[in-house]
């Protein structure tokens, strides 16, 4: 028996029979790609444990297409960071110098943000 599997035993069920294994479906639909002219992405500056985290979002990319942008940013401000839920989240308060950055690589964001 393998963890993660769900079991169920019918009352009235034969011993010989055994136990069945229930599958459960999961919810394939997939997110629409936009593209990158019709993302409005927009800053939020949270503090977490004491320290400023920049978010930036949301993002509607495959997850690995954001992979690879959040590690080309990172690598160019010189911060940590993560890809959660759509948000990009970047250590420090960046906001002056990854706007810029966004914009090189072709997003739009909301008025005033």
């Amino acid at each position: 028996m393998s963890r993660g599997k769900k079991l169920d035993l019918f009352i009235g069920a034969n011993i010989e029979d055994g136990w069945n294994e229930i599958e459960e479906k999961k919810n394939t639909s997939k997110k629409t790609v936009l593209s990158l002219n019709k993302h409005q992405l927009f800053f939020s500056k949270e503090k977490r444990r004491g320290k400023v985290v920049t978010l930036v979002g949301e993002f509607q990319l495959e997850k690995n297409n954001a992979e690879e942008l959040l590690k080309k940013l990172k690598k160019k401000l010189g911060c940590g960071g993560s890809f959660k839920d759509g948000f990009m989240e970047f250590q420090g308060e960046l906001k002056e110098k990854l706007r810029p950055l966004l914009v090189d690589e072709g997003f739009n964001f909301k008025a005033k943000h």
